[in-house]
């Protein structure tokens, strides 16, 4: 029998699920938290891995998602002209009031709020990816099309 999902991964599996997806939520027993762990966990490519990122637009002070590959670190002044203002890391709090979830184990899906989001070009290159599901050890593979199409995301290139 397996073992239920924790809370905040069985939320994203619900999310998943009530967007008509069949992807599966999988929780491991070693930490997934850097993609480096994600990857070694999920026997894939470093860029394969998608990293759910927020910034805080300076002047707005609202949310900024960047779904971006793990072997790619996003460069603040592109992502600035694209949001049009200047962006900065949000803080833990923002980060939880937003999503629900916190740093380390936060989804590309199921957030409390709305928010703006870029999907970086480099992951649509994979015929599969894996994403963060809610908690610093769960992951889901996915495809880089379903993941825009369920996020609404702009493809954008963000490294």
């Amino acid at each position: 029998m397996t073992k239920p999902l924790s809370p905040s991964a069985q939320k994203v599996q619900d999310t998943l699920k009530a967007l008509g997806y069949s992807f599966v939520v999988i929780e491991s027993e070693t930490p997934t938290k850097t993609a480096e762990q994600a990857a070694a966990f999920a026997g894939c490519l470093l860029g394969q891995i998608v990293k759910s990122l927020i910034f805080q637009g300076l002047n707005s002070g609202k949310a900024i998602l960047v779904l971006t590959s793990g072997a790619n670190r996003v460069d603040e002044k592109r992502l600035s002209e694209y949001v049009g203002e200047p962006i900065g890391r949000a803080s833990p709090e923002l980060v939880r009031n937003t999503t629900g979830f916190a740093i380390g184990g936060v989804p590309p899906i199921g957030h409390v709020q709305k928010v703006e989001t870029y999907l970086d070009e480099d992951l649509m290159q994979y015929e599969s990816i894996w994403a963060a599901a809610g908690t610093p050890n769960s992951l889901f593979q996915l495809t880089p099309a379903a993941l825009q199409e369920m996020t609404g995301a702009k493809v954008a290139q963000v490294k």
